[in-house]
């Protein structure tokens, strides 16, 4: 399955996406809101997503997450694709130095292909906000969102994902 290192938000970027969240399902649209609350998801930038993560690397991370205090801009709506006739709407994280090596950092620890989404040069930070919308829905999904103001961010911490397990921890 997958293994994933990501960015956490702070409480008030976090509560600002939840809405956004909760904005399209309220509309009946697609959303990352889940019907039933669950701990491990919320909303985040992945610095690295793959098959396997070896353990050196899992001993290793917390290291490069210490005294973290990483200030960013969360942008603009946008959409990747289209594939299949659907969409995935994120929103864009404005890219610093700091964001960028500490992506290179996690990415190269973790052994991502150079040529992969989380290779040097082929990373686009985003925080997702709702996948698999159908193209004709595009038009739905910005009316329900409204106004989208850019939020000011700060990260202070990591955290690892383990689909096999369905677990997180803190970084």
């Amino acid at each position: 399955m997958t293994q994933s290192v990501e960015l956490t938000l702070d409480d008030e970027t976090d509560r600002a996406v939840r809405e956004q969240w909760a904005a399209l399902a309220e509309a009946g649209l697609p959303t990352e809101q889940r019907v039933l609350p669950s701990p491990s998801h919320r909303p985040h930038i992945t610095l690295y997503a793959g098959p396997t993560l070896d353990s050196e690397a899992d001993e290793r991370l917390p290291g490069l997450f210490a005294g973290l205090r990483l200030r960013f801009r969360i942008g603009a709506v946008l959409l990747f694709g289209p594939r299949r006739g659907q969409v995935v709407l994120v929103r864009q994280v404005v890219v610093g130095r700091e964001l960028l090596a500490l992506q290179e950092a996690v990415a190269t620890l973790c052994g991502a292909s150079p040529e992969g989404q989380f290779g040097p040069g082929r990373w686009t930070p985003h925080v997702t906000l709702a996948r698999r919308v159908p193209t004709g829905q595009v038009g739905a999904v910005l009316t329900a969102l409204g106004e989208v103001p850019e939020l000011d961010a700060v990260s202070r911490d990591g955290r690892r994902w383990d689909s096999d397990r369905r677990e997180t921890w803190s970084l």
